[in-house]
């Protein structure tokens, strides 16, 4: 009896060793998950309310290879369930060139029908997947051999993912995507410098309040600078007859940053103009509009669009 006990231990310490060298391989990681590796391919789900990725290697060694390989991958039907490619099948990309670390692609005119909250997570996709290149830092989209331009007729402009910033909501099937352009500040403090974003949210917030959220977190992106001081509040957010009433707690009248006193001001009124459909916006503290503003803007004032500022 005791030589088989002793022979059954053995085996006991075999299996266990084992299991434990069978999991070395496949990158255990502390958690007991495996890691993954490759390149992220990013694609549309079905409902076309936001882009997700899948892991694919990639085996090229050099720039023109990876995009080659990355540009078919984008093209190819995903492996997992409820995704598809972010490109629609009537567009193709006609040509690309690569620029020290700019990449620019050029879509066969069929692009501009897609609907825009599509297109902007088609481009999402795009830049999100190609960025992982090495060398290419930024990507920039044409279409017919002309510029990408938004509906007001700007040209969208070089692009990199760091401009697609995702909102943790729980519920991804009520996300949508909002292209911003929010107003911040210029190294003096003197006018207003705009910087966009594609931005993932969800839909139990209004786009308003959105907009000012964000203008309180401060610029995504080096080149502004912030406006509105970082304590600040926003205790509420309406909209009647076309004018927005923001309204923000104390932290908004402090000096925080070295600013003209309009700045400030018209970095709210004039991100919410241009993003949303409001023409006026009034500011107010905890409800009250009979405060002043750093001695010389009044809150009974109800704000229209100042483009005189913009830098």
């Amino acid at each position: 009896m005791e030589i088989l006990l002793k022979s059954m231990g053995r085996k006991l310490v075999f299996v266990w060793l084992l299991a434990l060298t069978a999991c070395l391989p496949v990158g255990c990681t502390e958690q007991g998950e495996e890691e993954e590796s490759g390149y992220k391919i990013w694609y549309m789900n079905d409902k076309e309310t936001k882009v997700d990725y899948e892991y694919q290697e990639l085996l090229s060694e050099n720039t023109e290879g990876l995009l080659q390989e990355a540009l078919q991958a984008l093209r190819a039907e995903p492996a997992t369930e409820g995704y598809k490619p972010a490109l629609p099948e009537d567009v193709h990309i006609e040509s690309y060139k690569v620029e020290n670390d700019q990449l620019y692609l050029n879509f066969s005119a069929e692009y501009l029908n897609m609907p825009k909250t599509y297109e902007v997570l088609c481009r999402a996709a795009f830049v999100r997947t190609l960025c992982q290149i090495p060398e290419i830092g930024y990507v920039g989209f044409r279409v017919a051999d002309q510029p990408l331009t938004e509906l007001n007729g700007k040209v969208v402009g070089l692009m990199n993912e760091d401009q697609f910033i995702e909102n943790a909501g729980e519920d991804i099937n009520a996300n949508k995507v909002a292209d911003l352009t929010l107003y911040y500040t210029n190294e003096t403090g003197d006018k207003l410098v705009k910087q966009r974003v594609a931005l993932e949210y969800n839909t139990n917030i209004s786009l308003e309040r959105l907009v000012v959220e964000r203008l309180i977190e401060g610029p995504p992106f080096e080149g502004a600078y912030p406006t509105i001081p970082a304590q600040t509040k926003l205790v509420s957010v309406t909209v009647r007859d076309g004018i927005c009433y923001v309204n923000l707690d104390e932290g908004f009248l402090s000096t925080g940053y070295n600013v003209t006193e309009n700045i400030p001001v018209y970095s709210i009124v004039n991100s919410l103009i241009e993003n949303t459909d409001v023409q006026k916006v009034q500011i107010s503290i905890n409800g009250e509009t009979n405060r002043v503003f750093l001695e010389n803007i009044s809150f009974d004032t109800v704000f229209e669009k100042n483009e005189e500022l913009i830098q």
